[in-house]
Order: structure tokens, then sequence, then C-alpha cells
């Protein structure tokens, strides 16, 4: 403040000055006094303490901005420690104090702990909330899910990547994961129609593909999709309707193929017990033309040694039979023999007496011939007297010569 001329009962300056102690007096050796007329003391220990809050306070600000030389990694943190000289990158996954050199130096610390994008609402919120998914499906029919949630985290070993690719702190959450999930979910789940996709198998299926898909694009950028969680699909009404009375009809099915397995399973096992029954009673039957097989067996040995006793006997009566025509053959041989030989003499005694003994046979056998007179007459058909002797061999007594008739007229 300017002074002002004395006289006045304003101060010399502003603020005014502390009133002097009792027993002091105004040119005493306690301090200094200015110019003004005022005494200034200063503290001897508040320099250097100034300079220690200064410094305390930098080297504060230094670690709290990772700039000096010391990081503190958490269990769900990576830090990727950059070499501004040489230009190396270096991966520390380990929790723990890390340090480096500040300055030539720089840590970058990133989350890895796993991250939910979720898929809900009518609009977007963030860039890990965005409104829900609606796929059109195969048949030209729509359905959505009204929660889909993707747990997905940053790949540890690929920190580097990710921190040149997206950016230090929580850059690599904002783009890629929004950018690949809508599209890849749509193609995966646009493959089947309304019916379809009803059946859990074949979203299960599908989120799986869709799980492999968006690993395989995001595996480039250093992120990982770690789960899919896919609710039921929600379709309009109609659909819904189809989709329950197919799955009534499904269900019917089913109990209708249960059914069908027990009558099979009944009739394989009246199958069985007939083939049991069956095969009991073939075993009986085996058994039993097992003993009328040795029944015939016996009885067949019994006949064949009857046959081969009565063999034998008729065999020894043939023998005997034959031996008493041998003999019987042999006594006609010899009979006929004699009798031939008495024919062969008497036909050598007839040879020797020639004619003499042919008219003695004729004049024995004229004298049985009785002759009828009748009045002499041609006959056209004579008889002559040789025709009326009697055949060979058969004597002349046993017959007589027949009467000679002829034609009277």
């Amino acid at each position: 403040m300017a002074s002002v001329p004395a006289g006045n009962d304003i101060p010399d300056s502003w603020p005014p000055p502390p009133p002097e102690k009792p027993g002091k007096k105004s040119g005493g050796g306690g301090g200094k006094r200015n110019s003004g007329g005022s005494d200034f003391q200063l503290h001897p220990m508040a320099v250097p303490g100034f300079l220690l809050a200064l410094i305390l306070g930098v080297f504060g600000f230094l670690i709290l901005t990772g700039r000096a030389g010391i990081v503190d990694i958490s269990d769900t943190e990576v830090a990727v420690v950059v070499n501004y000289v040489t230009g190396e990158e270096e991966v520390i996954t380990t929790p723990g104090v890390t340090f480096f050199l500040p300055w030539l130096s720089e840590a970058y610390v990133m989350d890895k702990s796993p991250n939910e994008f979720q898929m809900t609402g009518k609009r977007n919120i963030d860039y890990n909330h965005v409104r829900e998914l609606s796929v059109r499906a195969s048949d030209g029919s729509s359905f959505k899910f009204n929660v889909i949630s993707l747990q997905y985290q940053l790949i540890p070993s690929q920190a580097a990547k990710v921190l040149q690719d997206s950016g230090p702190g929580e850059a690599f959450k904002r783009n890629w994961v929004r950018a690949f999930a809508r599209s890849v979910l749509r193609d995966e789940f646009g493959r089947y129609s309304s019916e379809d996709i009803a059946d859990p198998s074949n979203y299960t299926t599908a989120t799986n593909q869709s799980k492999t898909r968006l690993n395989e694009y995001l595996k480039n950028h250093g992120i990982e999709i770690l789960q899919i969680i896919t609710p039921k699909p929600s379709f309009d009404i109609k659909v819904e309707n189809a989709i329950e009375d197919r799955k009534n009809a499904n269900q019917e099915v089913e109990r209708l193929r249960i059914e069908q397995a027990k009558l099979i399973n009944e009739l394989e096992r009246k199958l069985a017990e007939t083939e049991r029954t069956k095969a009991s009673e073939y075993e009986q039957a085996l058994g039993k033309l097992e003993a009328d097989k040795i029944n015939a067996e016996t009885e067949r040995v019994q006949i064949e040694k009857s046959a081969d006793a009565y063999k034998i006997t008729q065999i020894n009566a043939g023998k005997a039979e034959e031996a008493r025509k041998t003999q019987e053959a042999r006594a006609l041989e010899n009979s006929a023999r004699k009798e031939a030989e008495g024919l062969l003499a008497r036909v050598a005694a007839l040879e020797r007496q020639g004619e003499v003994l042919v008219r003695e046979e004729l004049s024995r056998l004229f004298q049985r011939v009785k002759f009828s007179v009748v009045p002499y007459r041609r006959d056209s058909s004579p008889v002559r007297v040789e025709h009326l002797l009697p055949p060979a061999g058969q004597s002349a007594g046993a017959q007589g010569i027949p009467e000679l008739k002829g034609d009277r007229r």
C-alpha cells in the first residue's frame, strides 16, 4: 500500500503490523524492520520443508502417472514395458512391482480380466452394451434374442500387439468385439429356419460356430472370446404357436417311438421265450429221435442177425435141395441114357431087319382096321391109309384104328 502523511489515523501499511510485545523496544535486535517500519521474521526450516514437499509432490505425481520407473501390477492386469531407445517391448504377466528406467522407458498397464459384452435393449448405451440382436431366418421369418452375453478378455501373451493395435488402457474394449459380434451371430443363426432354430441342439451349434469365427477374427487383435451365452430365441406369436405345435407333435412322435420301442422289446421278449420253448421242444424231440434211433438200430441189428440166420438156413436148404436135385438129375440122366441106349438098340435092330419089321407092324395095324363097303364111286377127297396111323411114340392099341368110311351115293 502507498504510505500516507503522518498524523492521520490510517496505518502506514496494510495489513497492520502485529502489536509490539511488552518489554521490547522498537529498535531491538529481535528482527529486522522494513523501510515502512514493520517487522518480518522467516522460520529457518521453511525453505527446506517447502523444497521437500515439492519433491514429494513431484515424486508422487510421477508414481501416479507411471513415470517414476515403478509400476504395481495386480492379478487382473498385464503390463507392457516399452523401451524408447531400442524399441523393444516386454510383456509382464506376473503380478507384483516392476521397475523400469523412467523417461527412457514407459510401462502401460492393461486389464486382462474377463469382460462382458451385452446385446440387449432398444438402443446402444456404451461400447459394452448395445441394442438387442435381430436375425433373419433362412425361411424369411425373423426372430430375436432379448439378451446375448459375450465373455471376452485380452490375451496376456498378445498384450504388446493389443497396445500397438488398439492403444493403451481400455482402448481394446471399445470397438473390436462390437465390430464383429453382430455380423457373425447374424450369419450363424441365420443359417437355420425358425423351426430349426427352436431346436436347442441347433442354436447350440450356431453358438459354437459363432465363437469359433469370432476368435478367428479377434485373435489378430489380441482378444479372445471365452463364452457366448444365448437364451432361447423369441418369435412372433404365430411362429411361437407353430413351434409349440411342432414341439407337441415331436413329443407325441417321441412318445409313439418309445411305445414302439416297448412293443419291439415285448416282441423280442416273446420271440426269445418262443425260441427257448421251441429249443426245449427241439431238444426233447432230438432226445426222442435219438432214443428211436437207438431202438431202430437195435432192431436193425436184430433183423440183420435174423436175416443172416435165415440166409444161412436158406443157403443150407438150397445146398441140400441142390444136392438132392443133382442126385435126381443124375438118376434121370442115367435112366434117359439107358432108355436112349435101348432106343439105339431098337433102331439098330430095325436097321438090321429092314422092311420085314415094317410089314409086320403094318399087318398088326391093319388087323384093327374096319372096312365099310359102299357102292363104288370116285371119291373127290380120298383118304390115305398112312393118314389114319397114330402119331409116333403112341401105341397102336391105345387109340385103335379109325373106321374107314366114305360117302354113299
